[in-house]
């Protein structure tokens, strides 16, 4: 819900090409940090697919038309993925940066922001920035 309109589809493309690896129909991007918290899912298919659903109904939301017979699994319970809080606020800068340049209005709307939400399929736990993440060594917002 954060994301402006090039970051939206751009999660979208990334999800799709994500939900590729996890099903094995693609060689590349199979070493992206970010796809550790599918690998590591109990149901990693079925986890990229109920994120890209959320993805999907964002979008739809806002009026555009992202194809939804591209998301291969998106019915049934499943466990939440967990997210750190200084994951969450570590991206949640990372975000505002990016905005600060390509989309302003985006970017002082986020200002508004007291507490973040997470993606829907998320739970958030305490704990610093994952040992995965590429930090950047400064962000400055």
């Amino acid at each position: 819900m954060y994301l402006d309109k090039a970051g939206l589809i751009a999660l979208w493309r990334e999800s799709l090409l994500a939900q590729k690896v996890l099903s094995s129909k693609t060689k590349g991007y199979q070493n992206h940090p970010q796809l550790k918290r599918f690998k590591n899912h109990t149901e990693p298919g079925k986890a990229i697919g109920h994120y890209l659903y959320f993805v999907y109904d964002e979008a739809s939301k806002r009026g555009y038309h992202f194809s939804k017979e591209k998301i291969l699994y998106s019915s049934g319970q499943i466990p939440s993925l967990i997210v750190t809080e200084g994951q969450l606020q570590y991206e949640f800068q990372h975000l505002k940066r990016k905005l600060r340049k390509r989309d302003p209005s985006k970017y002082f709307e986020l200002f508004e922001i007291k507490k973040i939400e997470p993606h829907p399929l998320f739970k958030v736990i305490k704990g610093s920035i994952e040992s995965w993440e590429k930090v950047e060594k400064k962000i400055k917002v």
